[in-house]
This record gives C-alpha cells, sequence and structure tokens, in this order.
C-alpha cells in the first residue's frame, strides 16, 4: 500500500501537497513563474429550458 493512502490522504490531496512542497523549493525567480501557473478559474452558468441563464466567475 502507497505511504500516501496509509496516512489517510486521496491521490489528489497527495498530488496537490507535493505540488505545493515542490513549488516553495524553487528558487525565487521560478518560484514566480511557477505561482502563476497555480491559479485556476471557475465559469459556472445556470441553464434551465435549455437555455443558459445566469454566467459567473469564480
Amino acid at each position: 500500500m502507497s505511504a500516501w493512502r496509509q496516512a489517510g490522504l486521496n491521490y489528489i490531496n497527495y498530488s496537490n501537497i507535493a505540488a505545493k512542497l515542490l513549488r516553495q523549493a524553487l528558487k525565487a525567480d521560478l518560484r514566480t513563474e511557477a505561482l502563476k501557473r497555480n491559479e485556476s478559474h471557475l465559469k459556472v452558468t445556470k441553464w434551465e429550458g435549455g437555455k443558459p441563464i445566469k454566467s459567473s466567475e469564480y
């Protein structure tokens, strides 16, 4: 059994922790570039009757 599984983590949580630690270990100039890729955006559109009603970005 994997160490992350024994620790009670799923693969997504393990992967997020590993990525965060890797970004922290980078040199300053590379860290800023890596942190830019860390951001994510989600667009949500509510649909009723087969047509979009409202769109929001989070």
